[in-house]
């Protein structure tokens, strides 16, 4: 206990120490955060001042040792994620729906296309965020986690098809685009042939009824996200797999941000890299790193566009720790993934 009792001041000494460094550390990114944003919404220039440009403090003392006297820990229990049978489980006991599964491959592909062209993504846009998201050969249904058959895999979250949609997004794209989707979805109602028609009319009818519900909560990401793991919104997260419902949600994931973008004044199309940093960081976050000239890239750490719980578990912003890195390997990746059948495909859909 005397040895363990000293290698804990040790440890306990270095920690206090980063901690207060990287407290402060943290601290300036938020102040620098608020001040872009002051200066954003007044049309002031920002320039590289008004952003944090060291790297983050990384604590480099001893690790916590273990306490001799403590008990024995119990292994920590696995979160269980919901997969595609508690999906549609829940679509059919809460909604009485049933999503129409495309015949095959190509015919999602197809869907998702025709309707990223009508709201205008790019193709560039659309198959590169695929590649990337769902490794350019996913299917319209793979989850985060199951991409591959292998023993023992496990979903690591809801994310859900070829743009990895949470259970939160299906639920907020409903509750924010529904009238759109409706719309969508009446137009092509109302040029099938029967019985597709009546078919269209009833999954319109249950579409309603799930805006409803996504709409019982204030318009929040925490309040989605919330309803998103009720059986409701399990349900709900089904209309991804319907060719009919899920090329639109997938293609509004990525619409939102292109059209956040373009509010903000940003008049060039986004390249897919730059989508997928708004993707990855949030429309704010996101558009804060893609509008930066491309000088300030190579300067600017990643960390200024991060909370520091969800810098601290990105590996690959902390690999790629400026804007011009992260950006480039995301195009890489993207590039690589490019040359697979499934990105083939959905490239030739458009």
């Amino acid at each position: 206990m005397a040895e363990y009792r000293a290698k804990y001041a040790a440890y306990r000494s270095a920690r206090d120490r980063y901690e207060a460094e990287a407290g402060a550390y943290w601290s300036m990114i938020a102040e620098k955060r608020k001040l872009r944003g002051a200066r954003r919404r007044n049309g002031e220039a920002i320039s590289a001042e008004h952003y944090v440009l060291a790297q983050p403090p990384v604590y480099n003392g001893p690790p916590q040792p273990i306490d001799p006297s403590a008990p024995p820990q119990p292994p920590a229990q696995r979160r269980t994620i919901p997969v595609a049978s508690d999906f549609l489980a829940n679509a059919q006991s809460q909604f009485a729906f049933a999503p129409r599964r495309p015949q095959n491959e190509l015919e999602f592909k197809r869907s998702y296309a025709k309707v990223a062209s009508r709201l205008g993504l790019t193709r560039d846009q659309a198959v590169r965020v695929y590649c990337f998201e769902a490794g350019g050969n996913g299917k319209y249904d793979v989850q985060a986690g199951l991409e591959f058959s292998r023993p023992n895999a496990r979903a690591i979250s809801t994310a859900l098809g070829y743009n990895q949609l949470l259970t939160t997004n299906t639920v907020e794209l409903l509750a924010e685009q529904g009238h759109a989707i409706i719309e969508g979805l009446n137009q092509a109602m109302h040029r099938a042939p029967e019985p597709e028609r009546s078919a269209l009319a009833r999954k319109i009818a249950t579409v309603r009824k799930m805006i409803a519900f996504s709409k019982s909560v204030p318009d929040e990401w925490n309040a989605h996200e919330r309803i998103g793991m009720t059986p409701q919104g399990l349900g709900i997260h089904a209309l991804n797999y319907d060719v009919d419902i899920g090329p639109w949600l997938q293609t509004y994931k990525l619409l939102i941000s292109v059209e956040f973008a373009k509010r903000k004044g940003h008049e060039r199309p986004l390249s897919a890299a730059e989508l997928e940093m708004m993707n990855l960081t949030g429309d704010g976050n996101g558009f804060d790193m893609v509008s930066m000239p491309q000088g300030l890239r190579v300067q600017v750490p990643t960390s200024n566009f991060f909370q520091r719980g969800g810098y601290e578990r990105n590996p690959v912003a902390i690999r790629n720790n400026t804007v011009a890195k992260l950006i480039a390997a995301t195009d890489a990746r993207m590039d690589s993934e490019s040359a697979k059948p499934g990105a083939k495909d959905l490239a030739a859909a458009f």
